[in-house]
């Protein structure tokens, strides 16, 4: 059976494309991405199979 591990990362506006590339460079997924606590952050949820 297949073990995951998340991790909740914050996003900011003017960078979000950098910090997903540099997430999922080291394996991880986006799963979902909702609102942060201010309009300008947002909260990436990312999953990645546990070695």
């Amino acid at each position: 059976m297949q073990k995951w591990e998340y991790v909740t990362v914050p996003l900011l506006v003017h960078a979000t494309k950098q910090i997903l590339d540099t997430w999922g460079e080291d394996g991880w997924e986006l799963v979902q991405v909702v609102p942060g606590p201010n309009p300008d952050q947002l909260v990436a949820y990312m999953k990645r199979a546990k070695a």
